[in-house]
């Protein structure tokens, strides 16, 4: 399996749409608020270049939008 980690914002819509489809799935990876740190905020931008989220880093490569990150995870994990 790749190196995961999902960043994202506690109030964002868009990534509640995506830890929902996670939790429903049993799907655990690593999670890290961009809003936590001026670090954490760093690496999202280091990352991709900008930082919006969600954003799904697989293997250090960017993945954004919900809808795409969902389908990445229903292909990888399977939804049940």
């Amino acid at each position: 399996m790749p190196h995961l980690i999902l960043y994202y914002a506690p109030n964002c819509p868009f990534c509640a749409k995506v830890t929902s489809f996670m939790e429903k799935n049993n799907i655990t990876i690593k999670m890290v608020d961009r809003d936590w740190s001026k670090e954490n905020h760093r690496e999202l931008i280091n990352l991709g270049g900008k930082p919006q989220v969600p954003c799904l880093s697989i293997d250090g490569k960017p993945l954004y939008e919900s809808d795409d990150i969902i389908e990445w995870l229903k292909k990888n994990y399977g939804s049940r």
